[in-house]
């Protein structure tokens, strides 16, 4: 049975997709398409209850990123990337939990995670200058998570590197308004972030290998709900790639419409041709084989946390290769029959362009990188232990 949220975005698909077209035009999103997340409630799906959340299972929040953003990819990428912050503010300190949501439950929180900052130790905390790009959805945000190396006295990355994850309200950030022009996911506002010797109180982060190993940080946080116990490297990365397979959706769906009664020029009812109709069922299985597989990579590690088994590097590894190849899988679905809709198919006023060409941007992101990735499971599927960066982001 669908949870509710997944139900409502159900409910204002049409409405939704309605707002697609302005919020590329903004480059961010547009007003109304806030307001129907807001009211469907996507971003509380991972939120602690005891903070006006659900505490979802993350199979119910992929299938709502996937929902929102086979109308509007450009929303559903902010809430895949925006609804996963909810759940590593659960392993936040209390007092900042209650800062945040403590008089709006449905407070957003930016990113990104990327440690381009350097945190220099100071009395009771940390003071934190740097340059991120990548900030999705940041304008409709009041908070923001920033990934920083902690510095010695000189500013400079201690050695060997020590990552944390620090949260900043919005007084004490600077969003760069000119910094997104890109050729898809345009209406993300995926800005860029400056900080410049901002403090940052120790019960404001959170080292970011606890975070990356999932019950350890869930433990300190006092957090039994079994979706806080799962690692960064499976949450994070599951509403982006969710975003990529329900974008793939969308242009699946806008493939069959448009070419439901397409005629080419040489007279060719579309319905008639045997070469397109294939290409289509081969596209839409290969669709549905990425949703599949992705909800059930995410739904395995749940059920090993459920019922108190580690989750081991080797489970993490195959989750996060298999989460990879469903994205690559999707897009390339995509091509496919992108390359069969003929010459209108490229107008603007079609919407299959905007899905084609925001399927692609969400491949570029850095969870979508196969090749260490790929390189190391395939060293722990024959027994072989990845040492080093073949560990990173898994």
């Amino acid at each position: 049975m669908s949870h509710e949220v997944v139900r409502r975005v159900a409910e204002i698909a049409d409405r939704l997709a309605a707002t697609a077209e302005e919020t590329e035009r903004l480059g961010k999103l547009s007003d109304e398409s806030v307001k129907l997340m807001r009211q469907a409630g996507v971003m509380r799906l991972l939120q602690p209850t005891d903070f006006g959340g659900y505490a979802a299972h993350p199979r119910d929040f992929a299938e709502a990123v996937m929902a929102v953003s086979a109308r509007c990819g450009s929303t559903g990428w902010v809430t895949g990337v925006g609804g996963v912050h909810p759940w590593e503010m659960a392993l936040m300190d209390r007092t900042l939990q209650t800062e945040v949501w403590g008089e709006n439950p449905d407070t957003w929180i930016a990113s990104p995670y990327a440690a381009q900052g350097v945190a220099t130790p100071a009395d009771g905390g940390y003071i934190l200058n740097g340059h991120w790009s990548f900030s999705s959805g940041t304008d409709h945000c009041d908070w923001i998570f920033l990934g920083a190396l902690v510095g010695d006295a000189e500013g400079k990355p201690v050695m060997p590197p020590k990552a944390l994850h620090v949260v900043l309200p919005r007084k004490d950030y600077t969003i760069v308004d000119d910094s997104w022009d890109v050729i898809g996911l345009c209406g993300t506002g995926s800005k860029d972030i400056l900080v410049k010797g901002a403090f940052i109180p120790t019960y404001r982060t959170i080292d970011s290998a606890e975070v990356a190993e999932g019950e350890i940080a869930a433990e300190r946080a006092g957090r039994t709900e079994t979706v806080y116990k799962l690692p960064f490297w499976a949450m994070f990365p599951l509403g982006i790639t969710a975003a990529v397979v329900g974008i793939a959706e969308g242009a699946l769906a806008a493939h069959l419409d448009y070419q439901r009664d397409r005629v080419t020029a040489m007279g060719t009812k579309i319905k008639d041709d045997p070469y397109v109709l294939s290409a289509i069922s081969e596209a839409a299985a290969e669709i549905s084989a990425s949703r599949i597989q992705l909800l059930d990579g995410v739904s395995r590690l749940y059920d090993l946390a459920d019922t108190g088994q580690p989750i081991t590097f080797e489970d993490r590894s195959m989750v996060r290769r298999n989460q990879v190849r469903c994205a690559w899988r999707a897009v390339a679905a995509v091509d496919e029959i992108f390359a069969r809709s003929g010459g209108n198919a490229v107008r603007k006023q079609n919407v299959m362009q905007r899905f084609w060409r925001d399927a692609h941007v969400g491949l570029q992101h850095a969870i979508h990188t196969p090749g260490s990735l790929y390189h190391s499971a395939a060293l722990t599927s024959m027994g072989v232990e990845p040492q080093g960066m073949l560990r990173a982001m898994i």
